[in-house]
């Protein structure tokens, strides 16, 4: 089949985590046989920021370590859609796009192909009213990365179809590493944000790793200067933004992680882990995690890996997993074995395989408005 993906970036993954999940299902399509053409805006933000800050090298790196993965960049204007879609079979469009793109590929997508909306964010809980700007009639549903957003489009009637769809961890790189942790105790690899999670950060793996004396580095983007004197403070090396394909090579220099999610995600979307935490555990890291409601059993927390409900909880977890190595290398066998049994990038394209031959299964030149019948 022939998959045609509208993303905001393939190339750069610079505070852009939807890359980590693009990369592994393109990956396994390719693998799989299928044709696969990603198209991306030349002038995305994500892009932009990462050529800013480390040149055109940081491009050419992605493409060294990615050879096999290629993205159409189109201009400003955007991509010429006639040519784009010529001959799709399956067409995925990011909730990143902008809603008058998203319409016009509704509206000018091949009739018998299939036309799904992917949605990898919180706003659906948090800003719905940009949500609904989004015109999706035309499509023929909607895959949610987990299954408190696919509610929320069914309650509100953005899409006649909604399947839950998480994110996952591209075992292709994502995999432990023979060696030994001599680099430091803890390591966190993560973006500041937008004020999201800085009271958490700063109970969940600041204070802890100041009050235990940890050896720790921070790897991430966009942490303002109270951020970066918090650090300093507790002794943690900042190192800045480190390409996510780098990721297993650090985690194998260090003891120990920890998984600190967004508040949106706690208070209002339950059941959304970050893509980092699938890719820690497929690294086979220990990982301790600040509480967050696994309301679609994803995991097994307390085997896979250890849950803090404050900072003190946390303090006592990093503490055993730094210093009992034989209770930290048994939760990383087992979170590792939990990725590789349900959690892989391959596991998602096979889910989404059963979605276009189950469902939305037709004869090629079926329009996609019976599907809504």
């Amino acid at each position: 089949m022939k998959f045609v993906l509208f993303y905001h970036s393939l190339v750069s993954d610079w505070n852009h985590g939807n890359a980590h999940f693009l990369r592994g299902v393109v990956a396994e399509l390719l693998a799989r046989g299928h044709e696969v053409q990603v198209h991306e805006p030349a002038d995305g933000w994500s892009r932009a920021q990462m050529v800013a800050g480390h040149g055109q090298a940081a491009v050419e790196e992605f493409h060294r370590r990615f050879p096999a993965l290629r993205s159409h960049a189109y201009p400003p204007q955007g991509p010429d859609l006639d040519q784009a879609l010529d001959g799709a079979d399956v067409v995925l469009v990011h909730e990143w796009n902008e809603p008058e793109l998203v319409a016009r590929i509704g509206r000018q997508a091949p009739g018998g192909c299939r036309l799904l909306f992917h949605d990898t964010h919180h706003r659906a809980a948090s800003a719905p009213g940009e949500m609904a700007r989004y015109q999706l009639r035309d499509y023929d549903g909607v895959l949610a990365f987990g299954e408190a957003v696919r509610q929320r489009y069914l309650e509100h009637g953005w899409a006649a179809q909604a399947w839950t769809w998480h994110e996952a961890a591209d075992t292709r790189v994502f995999r432990p590493i023979d060696g030994e942790a001599d680099e430091g105790d803890l390591v966190w690899i993560g973006n500041w944000g937008d004020e999201e999670r800085s009271r958490e950060l700063r109970e969940f793996l600041v204070d802890p790793v100041r009050r235990l004396g940890l050896r720790a580095r921070i790897h991430g983007v966009r942490y303002p200067d109270a951020a970066l004197r918090a650090l300093e403070q507790a002794g943690i090396e900042y190192r800045g933004w480190l390409p996510n394909h780098r990721a297993p090579e650090v985690f194998a220099r260090f003891r120990a992680t920890v998984h600190v999610p967004r508040r949106p995600y706690v208070e209002t979307l339950p059941g959304i882990p970050t893509i980092r935490m699938f890719e820690a555990l497929a690294c086979g890291i220990p990982l301790a995690s600040a509480w967050w409601p696994d309301d679609e059993r994803l995991f097994t927390p307390g085997r896979d890996y250890l849950v803090a409900r404050d900072g003190k909880e946390m303090e006592r977890h990093l503490h055993t997993l730094v210093h009992d190595r034989e209770a930290a290398g048994e939760l990383a066998a087992h979170g590792l074995a939990t990725v590789l049994a349900r959690h892989t990038c391959a596991h998602r394209v096979d889910e989404l395989m059963e979605i276009l031959c189950g469902p939305l299964a037709r004869d090629t030149h079926e329009p996609r408005s019976l599907t809504h019948a």
